[in-house]
């Protein structure tokens, strides 16, 4: 599902970090960096039909090759948000 993000991410959390994370050997293959994070937050998204909504969104990040792989897991509105 191709999105773009509108604004800022809120609400950030970390769920996972080092060890935790079962996809590090991939991401350090592929980008780089050593202590890599999973991070959860909210934010406005406009989804490919052009729909803005609330949604949940994870991603990976690493000090020096910053955030990568944004994912939604969660539509929350899908009219409201502006």
């Amino acid at each position: 599902m191709f999105f773009k993000i509108i604004g800022r991410i809120s609400d950030v959390e970390t769920i996972a970090s080092g060890k935790g994370i079962r996809e590090r050997r991939r991401l350090r293959k592929l980008y780089g960096g050593r202590s890599w994070r999973k991070l959860k937050g909210t934010a406005v998204v406009e989804l490919a039909d052009g729909t803005m909504c609330y949604a949940e969104v994870h991603w990976y990040e690493a000090h020096g090759t910053g955030a990568k792989e944004y994912k939604i897991k969660r539509i929350w509105e899908s009219n409201e948000a502006n």
